[in-house]
């Protein structure tokens, strides 16, 4: 899982989520030492890009043309330090953050209330990444029609189970080092493509001038867009889950090994704090990386969807979205499309199977099925999730049919339960973080900002999506 340790079957003969002496490391310094101990971030960057921007943030563009894209930048700016002070907290004790969340109180027999809501997060989750397999067998059912109809039920029945197959076969050692790689590569084929498309987009056209990008910055939401808009702000940047499984990675791929169990010495404090700042590197790159990503597909869509009145729906979602470049190049960029398609929801599949599989891991943890200290066992069923989740997926997908809708309906649940995340990282800050690890007066500010927000999130979530009214 590190990069310095060896390979068993899969797993570390040094466990990175046990902290010993033998594993201390000195952190580097600067960005150029720095640069070879990144990678969680961009496992994050590979769960991100897919189903946020692809399918919810260019289906807002679609609905809404350019009026929300203050909304865009926001949502992937706002959540960063509590992604970060998350993490600072992991890395300090080795602990993921389920095994946290347990610990805010009150607690419903050996389950912590946020943990409860992890779980009714993690049922929506299962349509939301329903959506994702099925846009993916969508695409190579356009590319590759094997049996009947492109979007036929017997094409995309077969590209379903073809693609929960394959990763089921890639992913089962759960590897870090290979989840790693296989992230950075399905990231890098699709996002350069569509940021330069997006660049290009004002000699087309569907072009867009600087009074279209200044009507997106005044901080408005138009009418019939709410919803959208609420199952944005949840996905796109980082979402609970995706706040949630960072400190898995952060775990795997050293952080918290190389700093050692807290002896309390001084020596410590110094480790700790220098692969933090490694830590603050890594989400950095992360953002820069989906962020761009995020504003070129928002473009895309509010410049070439909207004006011609096309919105992303159903099975015909990838078909809809292929107009982006079909439009822009002409046909024979669709082809290009469907494999950069393939790539940017393959590389949420790549990177959402192996984190969900640890949380939910370490969710049976919480209720006493396994020891998660235990490397043989939490390795075991970790291996079980492989497996199953890629095939719940799939028969989700089959059964609704509908990618954006599935999508959205995980974006919204997102939206509320990273409440509950902010509720968390305070309790956990105050009483289980070293004060000496804590961020500046800067980040303090930058802390309580995202808290604020995200607080007003869920309760506009509830009054706007659910219906209720205040009085």
């Amino acid at each position: 899982m590190s990069e310095s340790t060896e390979k068993s079957g899969g797993l570390d003969l040094a466990d990175p989520y046990t902290l010993t002496a033998d594993g201390i490391k000195e952190p580097p310094v600067g960005w150029r030492n720095s640069f070879r101990y990144l990678g969680p971030g961009l496992i994050l960057s590979a769960s991100i890009v897919g189903s946020g921007e692809l399918i919810a943030t260019t289906t807002l563009g679609a609905e809404a043309g350019f009026a929300l894209l203050w909304l865009v930048i926001i949502s992937t700016l706002v959540k960063v330090a509590l992604q970060v002070e998350l993490a600072r907290w992991t890395i300090a004790t080795g602990q993921p953050a389920l095994t946290g969340y347990n610990k805010v109180p009150p607690r419903i027999g050996p389950i912590g209330w946020v943990n409860v809501l992890w779980t009714l997060l993690a049922l929506s989750k299962l349509l939301q990444l329903g959506g994702i397999i099925g846009g993916t067998a969508a695409a190579f059912s356009i590319l590759f029609p094997i049996v009947g109809e492109p979007l036929g039920f017997g094409s995309l029945l077969l590209w379903t189970v073809v693609l929960a197959a394959f990763s089921i076969t890639m992913l089962y050692s759960n590897r870090y080092s290979l989840i790693e790689r296989g992230a950075v590569a399905l990231v890098v084929v699709f996002s350069v493509v569509t940021v330069l498309i997006a660049l290009g987009l004002p000699l087309t056209p569907f072009g867009y001038s600087a009074g279209d990008l200044g009507s997106g910055l005044m901080f408005l939401i138009p009418a019939g867009a709410v919803g959208a808009a609420v199952a944005m702000f949840g996905i796109t940047g980082v979402g609970a889950d995706e706040i949630t499984f960072y400190t898995y990675w952060c775990v795997e791929k050293g952080y918290a090994r190389w700093v050692g169990p807290n002896d309390g010495s001084e020596a410590w404090v110094r480790r700790a704090n220098g692969w933090i700042r490694v830590m603050y590197k890594d989400a950095a790159v992360s953002w820069v990386i989906y962020t761009f990503g995020t504003l070129a597909f928002y473009l895309m869509g509010a410049a070439v969807l909207n004006p011609q009145g096309l919105v992303p729906e159903g099975n015909g979602m990838i078909t809809t979205l292929s107009r982006i470049y079909t439009d822009t190049l002409g046909e024979w960029a669709g082809v290009i499309f469907l494999v950069g398609a393939i790539a940017v929801l393959g590389s949420t599949m790549w990177a959402s199977i192996p984190s969900w599989a640890r949380m939910y891991t370490n969710l049976l943890a919480t209720f006493g099925v396994l020891d998660w200290q235990d490397p043989v066992a939490r390795l075991r069923w970790i291996r079980v999730f492989t497996v199953a989740l890629p095939v719940i997926w799939g028969v989700c997908f089959m059964t609704i049919q509908s990618p954006v809708i599935m999508v959205q309906i995980g974006g919204v649940m997102t939206g509320v339960f990273l409440v509950a995340v902010v509720v968390a990282v305070y309790y956990l800050r105050r009483t289980e973080t070293d004060p000496r690890l804590y961020g500046g007066r800067g980040f303090s500010i930058a802390l309580g900002v995202s808290s604020v927000a995200i607080g007003l999130l869920g309760i506009y979530t509830l009054l706007s999506v659910f219906g209720l009214k205040i009085g």
